[in-house]
């Protein structure tokens, strides 16, 4: 039970270290409308919206566009994160 114990507070220490890991990368997703740029920690640290998609009736677009870049943005955070796992051992030496 303690071996458990053990394997779990090794796991959660290795999840803060990749917690702060990403908290320092961040990505870029950019299309015609907007560009954002979103933090390891998948927090939105700016939302950059071109001048010609702010009128009313863009504003349809203008979601689409933002929904797709916020999806790319989180695409490429997950991949960073994997690649760090993998750097950092995986999970698997911890739940063995």
């Amino acid at each position: 039970m303690f071996n458990k114990l053990k394997q779990f507070n090794d796991l959660r220490k290795q999840a803060n270290t990749l917690k702060s890991a990403m908290a320092e990368e961040t990505v870029e997703a950019e299309n015609s409308a907007v560009k954002i740029i979103m933090d390891g920690n998948q927090e939105i640290k700016s939302l950059d919206i071109k001048k010609e998609y702010l009128s009313p009736d863009k504003k349809n677009e203008l979601e689409k566009k933002i929904t797709e870049a916020i999806a790319d943005a989180i695409k490429k955070i997950q991949r960073k994160m994997a690649m760090k796992m993998q750097q950092m051992g995986g999970l698997d030496n911890f739940m063995k």
